[in-house]
Protein backbone atom coordinates (compact mmCIF):
# COMPACT_ATOMS: atom_id res chain seq x y z
CA UNK A 1 0.00 0.00 0.00
CA UNK A 2 2.79 2.66 1.41
CA UNK A 3 4.42 2.16 -2.64
CA UNK A 4 1.24 2.58 -3.63
CA UNK A 5 0.41 5.88 -2.19
CA UNK A 6 3.82 7.08 -3.08
CA UNK A 7 2.78 6.77 -6.43
CA UNK A 8 -0.08 8.09 -6.83
CA UNK A 9 1.12 11.40 -4.52
CA UNK A 10 4.60 11.78 -5.08
CA UNK A 11 5.53 10.49 -8.77
CA UNK A 12 1.81 11.09 -10.21
CA UNK A 13 0.94 13.90 -8.17
CA UNK A 14 -2.36 13.38 -8.40
CA UNK A 15 -3.61 12.51 -4.80
CA UNK A 16 -3.72 14.95 -2.15
CA UNK A 17 -2.96 13.85 1.66
CA UNK A 18 -7.05 14.44 2.32
CA UNK A 19 -8.14 12.22 -0.77
CA UNK A 20 -6.07 9.67 -0.35
CA UNK A 21 -7.27 9.44 3.26
CA UNK A 22 -11.14 10.00 2.42
CA UNK A 23 -11.38 8.24 -1.12
CA UNK A 24 -8.18 5.56 -1.18
CA UNK A 25 -7.31 4.56 2.78
CA UNK A 26 -11.27 3.14 3.54
CA UNK A 27 -11.34 0.76 0.57
CA UNK A 28 -7.64 -0.28 0.62
CA UNK A 29 -7.71 -1.08 4.22
CA UNK A 30 -10.62 -3.36 4.06
CA UNK A 31 -9.32 -5.25 1.32
CA UNK A 32 -5.98 -5.73 3.42
CA UNK A 33 -8.21 -7.22 6.16
CA UNK A 34 -9.64 -9.49 4.04
CA UNK A 35 -6.24 -10.77 2.18
CA UNK A 36 -4.66 -11.12 5.86
CA UNK A 37 -8.00 -12.72 7.24
CA UNK A 38 -8.59 -16.35 7.70
CA UNK A 39 -10.56 -17.11 4.82
CA UNK A 40 -8.81 -14.59 2.06
CA UNK A 41 -10.83 -14.62 -1.36
CA UNK A 42 -8.26 -16.28 -4.08
CA UNK A 43 -9.06 -13.93 -7.03
CA UNK A 44 -9.62 -10.40 -7.31
CA UNK A 45 -13.35 -10.61 -8.37
CA UNK A 46 -14.06 -12.07 -5.16
CA UNK A 47 -11.92 -9.82 -2.78
CA UNK A 48 -13.95 -6.84 -4.83
CA UNK A 49 -17.18 -7.99 -4.37
CA UNK A 50 -16.55 -9.18 -0.37
CA UNK A 51 -15.30 -5.63 -0.18
CA UNK A 52 -17.66 -3.35 -2.28
CA UNK A 53 -20.55 -4.49 0.27
CA UNK A 54 -19.77 -1.93 2.35
CA UNK A 55 -20.90 0.58 0.04
CA UNK A 56 -24.76 1.06 -1.25
CA UNK A 57 -24.98 -0.52 -5.08
CA UNK A 58 -25.31 2.15 -7.45
CA UNK A 59 -24.15 4.90 -5.26
CA UNK A 60 -21.82 7.27 -6.20
CA UNK A 61 -19.66 6.55 -3.01
CA UNK A 62 -19.48 2.97 -3.92
CA UNK A 63 -18.65 3.99 -7.94
CA UNK A 64 -15.20 6.02 -6.34
CA UNK A 65 -14.38 2.64 -4.36
CA UNK A 66 -14.27 0.80 -6.72
CA UNK A 67 -11.90 2.55 -9.02
CA UNK A 68 -9.40 3.37 -6.40
CA UNK A 69 -9.58 -0.26 -5.40
CA UNK A 70 -9.33 -1.29 -9.50
CA UNK A 71 -6.73 1.63 -9.59
CA UNK A 72 -4.63 -0.36 -6.51
CA UNK A 73 -4.94 -3.82 -8.42
CA UNK A 74 -3.88 -2.79 -11.36
CA UNK A 75 -0.81 -1.17 -9.88
CA UNK A 76 0.20 -4.55 -8.07
CA UNK A 77 -0.19 -6.40 -11.03
CA UNK A 78 1.86 -4.13 -13.12
CA UNK A 79 4.26 -2.81 -10.45
CA UNK A 80 4.34 -5.80 -7.80
CA UNK A 81 4.24 -9.02 -10.09
CA UNK A 82 1.20 -9.93 -8.45
CA UNK A 83 -0.79 -13.31 -10.44
CA UNK A 84 -3.36 -12.38 -12.88
CA UNK A 85 -5.81 -13.98 -11.30
CA UNK A 86 -6.00 -10.18 -9.31
CA UNK A 87 -6.66 -8.62 -12.02
CA UNK A 88 -9.74 -6.11 -11.49
CA UNK A 89 -13.08 -7.91 -13.24
CA UNK A 90 -15.02 -6.24 -15.37
CA UNK A 91 -17.16 -3.59 -14.16
CA UNK A 92 -20.79 -4.73 -12.98
CA UNK A 93 -23.78 -3.09 -13.98
CA UNK A 94 -25.52 -2.11 -11.30
CA UNK A 95 -28.66 0.44 -10.84
CA UNK A 96 -28.03 3.75 -9.33
CA UNK A 97 -30.01 5.36 -6.49
CA UNK A 98 -32.76 7.60 -7.91
CA UNK A 99 -31.30 10.54 -7.40
CA UNK A 100 -32.94 12.18 -4.26
CA UNK A 101 -35.40 15.41 -5.05
CA UNK A 102 -33.94 18.69 -3.10
CA UNK A 103 -36.58 20.73 -1.62
CA UNK A 104 -36.34 24.44 -2.17
CA UNK A 105 -37.59 26.07 1.08
CA UNK A 106 -39.86 29.01 0.23
CA UNK A 107 -39.20 32.54 1.30
CA UNK A 108 -42.31 32.17 4.17
CA UNK A 109 -40.67 28.75 5.53
CA UNK A 110 -37.45 30.31 5.49
CA UNK A 111 -39.16 33.02 7.88
CA UNK A 112 -40.45 30.38 9.79
CA UNK A 113 -37.43 28.87 10.57
CA UNK A 114 -35.80 32.14 11.42
CA UNK A 115 -38.25 32.68 14.06
CA UNK A 116 -38.32 29.89 15.75
CA UNK A 117 -33.94 29.83 16.26
CA UNK A 118 -33.79 30.58 19.89
CA UNK A 119 -32.30 33.79 21.12
CA UNK A 120 -29.15 32.86 22.34
CA UNK A 121 -25.55 33.40 21.29
CA UNK A 122 -25.30 29.68 19.25
CA UNK A 123 -29.05 30.97 17.80
CA UNK A 124 -27.71 34.39 16.75
CA UNK A 125 -25.44 32.53 14.99
CA UNK A 126 -27.29 30.19 13.30
CA UNK A 127 -29.65 32.72 12.36
CA UNK A 128 -26.84 34.51 10.45
CA UNK A 129 -25.71 31.48 8.59
CA UNK A 130 -29.09 30.92 7.44
CA UNK A 131 -29.55 34.27 6.46
CA UNK A 132 -26.06 34.12 4.15
CA UNK A 133 -27.11 30.70 2.76
CA UNK A 134 -30.74 31.91 1.57
CA UNK A 135 -29.86 35.36 -0.09
CA UNK A 136 -26.81 33.78 -1.30
CA UNK A 137 -27.29 30.87 -2.52
CA UNK A 138 -24.26 29.11 -0.68
CA UNK A 139 -23.15 25.68 0.10
CA UNK A 140 -22.75 25.21 3.86
CA UNK A 141 -19.16 24.65 3.72
CA UNK A 142 -18.81 28.08 1.83
CA UNK A 143 -19.83 29.66 5.19
CA UNK A 144 -16.47 29.67 6.20
CA UNK A 145 -14.54 31.05 3.09
CA UNK A 146 -16.63 34.24 3.02
CA UNK A 147 -14.44 37.94 2.38
CA UNK A 148 -15.28 41.36 1.49
CA UNK A 149 -12.93 43.28 -1.08
CA UNK A 150 -12.72 46.38 -2.59
CA UNK A 151 -14.79 46.75 -5.83
CA UNK A 152 -15.24 49.30 -8.76
CA UNK A 153 -18.36 50.24 -7.41
CA UNK A 154 -17.45 49.15 -3.24
CA UNK A 155 -17.51 46.66 -1.21
CA UNK A 156 -18.29 42.86 -2.73
CA UNK A 157 -18.80 39.88 -0.67
CA UNK A 158 -16.63 36.99 -2.50
CA UNK A 159 -16.60 33.33 -1.88
CA UNK A 160 -12.62 32.06 -1.92
CA UNK A 161 -13.83 27.85 -1.51
CA UNK A 162 -12.74 26.28 -4.74
CA UNK A 163 -14.57 22.90 -4.68
CA UNK A 164 -13.56 20.08 -6.43
CA UNK A 165 -14.93 18.90 -9.71
CA UNK A 166 -13.11 16.00 -10.35
CA UNK A 167 -9.82 14.91 -10.97
CA UNK A 168 -7.55 18.58 -10.61
CA UNK A 169 -10.47 20.88 -11.60
CA UNK A 170 -11.67 22.81 -8.77
CA UNK A 171 -13.88 25.84 -8.94
CA UNK A 172 -13.11 29.41 -8.76
CA UNK A 173 -13.31 31.72 -6.17
CA UNK A 174 -16.47 33.98 -7.06
CA UNK A 175 -18.14 37.18 -6.73
CA UNK A 176 -21.63 36.83 -4.78
CA UNK A 177 -24.97 38.41 -5.87
CA UNK A 178 -27.49 38.97 -3.30
CA UNK A 179 -31.42 37.48 -3.86
CA UNK A 180 -33.61 39.15 -1.08
CA UNK A 181 -35.91 36.59 0.76
CA UNK A 182 -39.21 38.53 1.18
CA UNK A 183 -41.94 38.48 3.33
CA UNK A 184 -45.72 37.62 2.63
CA UNK A 185 -46.60 41.02 1.49
CA UNK A 186 -43.29 40.98 -0.99
CA UNK A 187 -41.04 43.28 1.43
CA UNK A 188 -37.19 42.36 0.71
CA UNK A 189 -35.52 41.12 4.17
CA UNK A 190 -32.58 43.15 3.98
CA UNK A 191 -30.25 41.91 6.84
CA UNK A 192 -27.22 43.89 6.19
CA UNK A 193 -25.28 40.69 4.99
CA UNK A 194 -22.35 42.15 3.50
CA UNK A 195 -21.64 44.72 6.16
CA UNK A 196 -21.77 41.90 9.03
CA UNK A 197 -19.04 40.15 7.03
CA UNK A 198 -16.95 42.69 7.08
CA UNK A 199 -17.27 43.57 10.96
CA UNK A 200 -16.39 39.84 11.09
CA UNK A 201 -19.51 39.03 13.35
CA UNK A 202 -19.22 35.91 14.49
CA UNK A 203 -20.36 32.51 12.48
CA UNK A 204 -21.21 29.47 14.18
CA UNK A 205 -18.47 26.53 14.11
CA UNK A 206 -18.27 24.02 11.29
CA UNK A 207 -16.57 21.21 12.80
CA UNK A 208 -13.70 20.36 10.14
CA UNK A 209 -13.04 21.03 6.78
CA UNK A 210 -15.72 19.92 4.68
CA UNK A 211 -17.91 19.20 7.66
CA UNK A 212 -20.11 22.43 7.20
CA UNK A 213 -23.18 20.59 5.73
CA UNK A 214 -23.17 17.89 8.44
CA UNK A 215 -22.60 20.85 11.38
CA UNK A 216 -25.77 22.38 10.06
CA UNK A 217 -27.98 19.48 9.62
CA UNK A 218 -27.17 18.63 13.16
CA UNK A 219 -28.47 22.16 14.79
CA UNK A 220 -31.54 21.88 12.55
CA UNK A 221 -32.67 18.87 13.17
CA UNK A 222 -33.04 19.62 16.41
CA UNK A 223 -35.64 22.46 15.81
CA UNK A 224 -39.02 21.74 15.70
CA UNK A 225 -39.70 24.48 12.67
CA UNK A 226 -37.60 22.24 10.65
CA UNK A 227 -39.03 18.98 11.57
CA UNK A 228 -42.38 20.28 10.43
CA UNK A 229 -40.92 21.74 7.20
CA UNK A 230 -39.08 18.13 6.71
CA UNK A 231 -42.83 16.58 6.66
CA UNK A 232 -43.66 19.77 4.49
CA UNK A 233 -41.07 18.96 1.95
CA UNK A 234 -42.06 14.38 2.23
CA UNK A 235 -45.76 15.64 1.76
CA UNK A 236 -44.24 17.17 -1.91
CA UNK A 237 -42.50 13.95 -2.72
CA UNK A 238 -38.73 15.67 -2.24
CA UNK A 239 -36.26 15.77 0.39
CA UNK A 240 -35.58 18.64 2.93
CA UNK A 241 -31.20 18.72 3.25
CA UNK A 242 -28.84 21.66 4.47
CA UNK A 243 -29.30 22.78 0.83
CA UNK A 244 -32.21 23.86 0.79
CA UNK A 245 -31.13 27.46 1.55
CA UNK A 246 -29.25 26.52 -2.19
CA UNK A 247 -31.91 25.33 -3.74
CA UNK A 248 -34.13 28.32 -3.03
CA UNK A 249 -31.80 30.95 -4.21
CA UNK A 250 -31.94 28.59 -7.82
CA UNK A 251 -35.55 28.53 -7.65
CA UNK A 252 -35.94 32.33 -7.07
CA UNK A 253 -33.86 33.09 -9.79
CA UNK A 254 -35.05 31.16 -12.65
CA UNK A 255 -38.53 32.45 -11.60
CA UNK A 256 -36.71 36.30 -11.87
CA UNK A 257 -36.39 34.76 -15.63
CA UNK A 258 -32.25 35.23 -15.14
CA UNK A 259 -29.72 33.72 -17.70
CA UNK A 260 -29.16 30.44 -17.00
CA UNK A 261 -25.29 31.10 -17.77
CA UNK A 262 -25.52 34.40 -14.87
CA UNK A 263 -27.24 32.03 -12.16
CA UNK A 264 -24.90 29.18 -12.39
CA UNK A 265 -22.00 31.77 -12.15
CA UNK A 266 -23.50 33.22 -9.29
CA UNK A 267 -23.74 29.93 -7.90
CA UNK A 268 -20.11 28.98 -8.51
CA UNK A 269 -20.35 25.79 -11.03
CA UNK A 270 -21.06 25.42 -14.60
CA UNK A 271 -23.86 25.45 -16.65
CA UNK A 272 -24.15 21.64 -17.52
CA UNK A 273 -24.03 21.23 -13.61
CA UNK A 274 -26.41 23.54 -12.95
CA UNK A 275 -28.76 22.18 -15.46
CA UNK A 276 -28.34 18.47 -13.68
CA UNK A 277 -29.33 19.67 -10.47
CA UNK A 278 -31.58 22.35 -11.18
CA UNK A 279 -33.33 22.17 -14.63
CA UNK A 280 -36.72 21.75 -12.84
CA UNK A 281 -37.20 25.18 -11.78
CA UNK A 282 -36.15 26.90 -15.48
CA UNK A 283 -39.64 28.53 -16.47
CA UNK A 284 -42.05 26.23 -18.14
CA UNK A 285 -42.74 27.10 -21.80
CA UNK A 286 -46.21 25.34 -21.68
CA UNK A 287 -47.19 26.49 -18.80
CA UNK A 288 -46.66 30.32 -20.16
CA UNK A 289 -48.22 29.88 -22.88
CA UNK A 290 -51.45 28.58 -21.59
CA UNK A 291 -51.07 31.55 -18.93
CA UNK A 292 -50.51 33.92 -21.75
CA UNK A 293 -54.06 32.08 -23.62
CA UNK A 294 -56.03 32.46 -20.18
CA UNK A 295 -54.81 36.33 -20.04
CA UNK A 296 -57.39 39.11 -21.08
CA UNK A 297 -56.48 40.99 -24.39
CA UNK A 298 -56.16 43.95 -23.88
CA UNK A 299 -59.11 46.81 -24.76
CA UNK A 300 -58.20 48.76 -28.09
CA UNK A 301 -60.17 52.39 -28.24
Amino acid sequence: MAAFKQQRMEIEGRTSEKTWRVKYRPVIDAAVALLIGSRPPSNAAELCDAVLTRWEPGSRQRQIMRQNLYAFLRFCIERQNFKACWTPPPVPKETRKAKRIGYPLSDAQILRLLDGIPDDEPGRRWRFAIQLLATYGLRPEELRHLVVKDGTDGPELWCTYRKSTGGHEKTQPRRLHLLLVRDLDGTPQDWNLLARVQISEARPPLGQEGKGGEALATYLKRRTVWQQLKTEAEHAGEELTPYAFRHRYAKQSHAARLPVASIAKAMGHTIDTHLKSYAKFQPDAVADAYKAANTPLATTR
